[in-house]
Formats: structure tokens, sequence, C-alpha cells
């Protein structure tokens, strides 16, 4: 079968990598393309092509098109403008290739946007965190005002990132200075944060939570249109450089079961947790795409891309190896040689 990923994050090669590994009939052959020309991931890959740059919309949608009938793609696994292509889907099935979507595009474009997922979240699915959505200082201060008569720390987040980036915990003691000097990361002065809203009527989505301080899990998922195949959960150490641990934690895998289901997820996915002070598991979020620890998880024993790909190849019963628990897992950097395609 020949897979098509098209311009995506780098971490992808971890996902090319095993499945190039899976036994299914017939082999895998994986395409690249990225308008980078020296992508990393091209070293994973069967072949590599460059994609054009600036192109977006239906003009995307065209390229998209004509690559397919081109490459003679079988499955289509879209990462850049993942929403208009599953929308699209059945223009690419007129000419043979599949679509791998994790979930329609009403789904997809709700976990993209943290404040309509939290809102929307049934509390028999799974359990998040205690969350206010604000938009101006006002409503800002009264989220502050009622999530701090139950929780001690509080933190803040953009309703539409990648990567964590915009979260910041809120410091009620130390200024920016002291942050400075001190090293701190992924703080914020509760003080200078409000002064800086001063004379904006209106900002972006912006989500004020409680802390959650407990140690976080990475779920990585393979699942079939709703039916989850194979979770595997990579506990998280607080210290750097000690690793993570394959753990099995029955709440979270729980939940992960629900999600799969209520989201009607497929392929290969990422669920991210957060325990409470307590210990008690938090859901922060569905990513929709593997993870960059996605290799991690697959040295617990089970080949996640293997188990996906042999369901999708109609496979009644994909069996599923023993997950090694308590195995404790980490990356080492390599150096490479980029091959520039042009």
């Amino acid at each position: 079968m020949r897979i098509w990923f098209n311009k995506t994050f780098s971490s992808i090669s971890s996902v090319f990598k095993n499945m190039k590994q899976a036994n299914v009939d017939g082999g895998v052959t994986i395409i690249c393309t990225h308008t980078n020309p020296a992508a990393s991931a091209f070293l994973a890959a069967d072949e590599a092509m460059v994609e054009p740059a600036g192109l977006v919309g239906k003009d995307y949608l065209a390229w998209c098109l004509n690559f397919c009938q081109q490459q003679k793609i079988d499955y289509f696994w879209p990462a850049k403008e993942s929403v208009m292509i599953v929308r699209n889907q059945a223009d690419f099935a007129y000419f043979g290739t599949h679509v791998i979507a994790v979930a329609t595009p009403e789904v997809l474009t709700l976990l993209n946007n943290k404040g309509e997922f939290y809102r929307t979240l049934p509390s028999t699915v799974a359990q998040a965190m205690a969350c206010i959505s604000v938009t101006n200082k006002v409503a800002f201060d009264h989220a502050i005002s009622v999530l701090s008569e139950h929780h001690a720390i509080l933190c803040v987040k953009p309703a539409v990132s990648v990567f964590g980036l915009g979260f910041r915990i809120l410091d009620t003691q130390r200024s920016s200075i002291m942050h400075l000097l001190n090293g701190v990361e992924y703080e914020i002065p509760l003080a200078e944060l409000r002064a800086g809203m001063e004379g904006i009527n209106q900002f972006p989505e912006l989500l004020v939570m409680e802390h959650l301080a407990g140690v976080e899990w990475s779920v990585d998922c393979a699942g079939n249109s709703g039916q989850l195949l194979c979770a595997i959960q990579r506990k998280k150490h607080p210290q750097a450089g000690y690793g993570q641990e394959i753990d099995n934690n029955h709440d979270i895998h729980i939940m992960v079961e629900r999600l799969t289901t209520h989201y009607r997820l497929n392929g290969l996915f990422n669920i991210q947790f957060k325990a409470r002070a307590d210990g008690e598991p938090r859901l922060l979020e569905i990513n929709p795409r593997p993870a960059g620890g996605f290799g991690m998880a697959c040295l617990a024993g089970v080949n996640l891309a293997e188990v996906f790909l042999q369901s999708l190849m109609g496979k009644k019963i994909v069996v599923i190896p023993p997950i090694r628990y308590g195995l404790r897992v980490s990356e080492v950097s390599t150096s490479v040689v980029l091959q520039s395609l042009v």
C-alpha cells in the first residue's frame, strides 16, 4: 500500500519507522511531502517530494487531488488542511484514494478549540480540570475570584494553541524580573498579566484553569472508527532525565475508551492527562495525530502503527502482544545529514 503524509511535524519519523516494520500484506510504501526541501521526515520516508509553498484552501485541495492521481496514492493521511481534506474525502475516493481521518471535520474543529471542547465534554465520558473561558479583563477577574475559592494555584492558556504554547502558571508572589533572574519558566505574574489587559476591550479566548500539580500521562492510541484497539500510557517523570514509565492506570484507560467511542476516533492519536495533587487524573486534551513520543510507546512491545494498519486492511481480529508495563523508556538525539531535495 502507498500511504501519503503531507506537510506535518518532524516527529512523524518514528511513525514511518514503525509502519515500515509492520507485518501487512503487500508491505508499506511511505510517501512524504513538505514545503521544506530539507525536512528531517524525508530521511525516514521511502519517497519524498517538495510541496509548493503558500498553497492553502481550495488551491491546496486541488493540488492534493492531483498528487494522489499522479502518485497512485492508496491512503492519504493529512496533517496540513486536514479539516478541509476530510470534508472533501469523497473527491479523493472517486480517484481511488482513501483519506485516513482521525475524526469527522466537526470533531477535528472541536479538538482544535480547547474552550469549546471543555464546554461540551460530557462528564460521563471524561473528567477535565475546572476551567472558565474569558475574553476580557472583567471576565478574567471574575474567573480568578470564582476558581480561587477552591484552587490554591491557577493557570492560563489560549483556547487555540499547539505544544502547550501560551501555558502559564499564575504567580501571585514574584515579579517578572525575579522570573528572569531565577530562570523561572511557564509562569507569569498575575498582576502584570492583568495590567497587560488594560485598555483591551476584547482579546482571543483565554482559558483560566485550576493548576494540576500531579504527574502527567501521554497516551498513544490506535483506533478504528470509534473502537479502541490499543492504548499505551507513558507516565512522565517530574524530573528531567528520568525517562517515562509505561503505566497501566485503570481510570485513564476507561476514559480513553470512552473518549474514543464518543468522538469516534480513528487511526493513530494521542490523549493527554494530568493528575491533581491527590493523584486523580484529569483530561488535558486529545491530539488528532501521533505524539512526539510515539516511538517510545511502541518500545512497550506493541507496534501501534501495525495494529492500525492491520485493522485498516480488514483483519477482523488484530492480535495485541502483551504490553510491558513498568518499562522505563526515553529518547536520545541522533546526528544526521539532511539531504535537500532542491
